[in-house]
């Protein structure tokens, strides 16, 4: 009787004990899961949309992306697993295991425990297709669904890491980032055709303005960091811009972003130059260690033959060469220019291309350009008797580097 109330009093505190939980699945990214190294079956969770399905008799695979990384993580599951919901372009919530794959596309892949189909994809009416490539003019009929491409994706991940690259150049640098207003009343010296703000249900009154005053959107920060720079020796702005021209061009943009920055007790003209030749090469090179598949897809699809120009540049000086040496250089040159090279007259888009290619397709600084043809802010060289200003304008080829891609998408 004894040892069966002890039987008893075991049984009832083995059933009041906590059973142990599998321990819950670690919430992954699809770039993180595909950085792990040696995975040995830890327990994950991923989240994004199906690139593909390929069901076979015994195992289903699937790539799943979720914006973060051009490729896509590799899901292996029971065939039993697959639905009639699971199709191209729906987005999904994968847990399981992440496991070594055996195959060599890939160094991990996600073995499926539980596919959880979190929204729905009709991939007859659904306008991407699987392993097409649209162009862009297609895509441009769907600003919802194209940055699921990898061309429109690749652009925003290196737009994103050049965001990141060009704040981090100027806070290691000592810069602080000033916030300068979008609505202004200012024209910035007349930088460009404005776009005027006033509220859409007022009346156009000529007389009357939301602002007591005209009110623009900005063309440029660079009268108010100019306050600014009166007690920060160093500032900077990165922010949207507007431009009224109506010209349907890459040089010609309603809208975009753009880096300005003032420097206090500036020593030389070649501080600046510095300043900016590290921003370029800090940037770029930030951007090609960051995301190197992505570039790759832009330098193959978008802007073919830029890498080597690009790791060109990194590896050399940027060159300085006089507003007079520019122009002898452009008179010798057995080319023949639309414009015609002339001491006093500003230089054109052709002069600037041949000017980086004679110097061996590296950015040049041109620099001490006639007294009339800059404002009066710039400091008079006081020379002669071809008077000039000490100022620079750099001539980089327009080249669709790191910094185009702001204009993109």
């Amino acid at each position: 009787m004894l040892g069966a109330r002890c039987l008893l009093r075991a049984l009832r505190s083995c059933s009041s004990a906590p059973c142990p939980r599998p321990k819950p699945a670690a919430k992954l990214s699809v770039r993180d899961a595909l950085r792990v190294q040696t995975a040995s079956g830890e327990r994950v969770k991923v989240q994004g949309w199906v690139r593909s399905v390929r069901s076979q008799k015994e195992v289903l695979f699937l790539h799943v992306n979720d914006g973060s990384s051009l490729e896509s993580l590799q899901v292996v599951a029971d065939s039993n697993l697959d639905s009639r919901e699971l199709d191209f372009g729906c987005s999904v919530e994968v847990q399981g295991q992440l496991v070594k794959s055996p195959s060599k596309r890939q160094n991990v892949e996600l073995k499926a425990e539980k596919i959880e189909v979190v929204g729905n994809c009709d991939p007859k009416d659904f306008p991407l297709k699987y392993k097409d490539r649209p162009p862009l003019e297609y895509l441009r009929q769907f600003p919802h669904l194209r940055c699921r491409t990898n061309a429109l994706g690749s652009i925003l991940r290196v737009r994103s890491e050049a965001t990141a690259a060009i704040h981090s150049f100027f806070k290691d640098s000592g810069f602080v980032h000033i916030h300068t207003p979008i609505i202004t009343s200012n024209d910035c010296e007349g930088a460009g055709e404005l776009f005027q703000v006033e509220p859409s249900s007022k009346a156009k009154v000529p007389e009357e303005n939301f602002f007591d005053v005209p009110a623009f959107l900005t063309v440029s920060g660079q009268l108010h960091l100019e306050v600014m720079s009166g007690a920060f020796t160093q500032v900077f702005t990165f922010g949207p811009t507007f431009r009224a021209e109506n010209s349907q061009s890459r040089r010609h943009l309603a809208e975009f972003y753009m880096v300005e920055a003032e420097i206090s007790f500036v020593e030389s003209l070649q501080d600046l130059m510095q300043v900016m030749e590290g921003l370029f090469k800090s940037a770029t090179a930030m951007v090609l260690a960051s995301c190197p598949e992505d570039v790759a897809l832009c330098h193959r699809f978008i802007a073919p033959g830029q890498k080597d120009r690009l790791e060109h540049m990194l590896k050399n000086n940027f060159l300085t060469i006089s507003y007079t040496e520019a122009v002898e250089i452009l008179k010798q040159a057995s080319q023949n220019f639309t414009f015609t090279p002339e001491w006093g007259v500003d230089l054109h888009t052709e002069h600037e291309k041949y000017l980086v290619k004679h110097c061996g397709n590296i950015p040049v600084f041109v620099i001490n350009y006639p007294l009339a043809l800059k404002p009066f802010y710039m400091r008079d060289n006081e020379d002669g008797p071809q008077h000039t200003r000490l100022c620079q304008a750099a001539r980089m080829d327009r080249l669709p580097a790191v910094f185009d891609l702001f204009c993109l998408a």
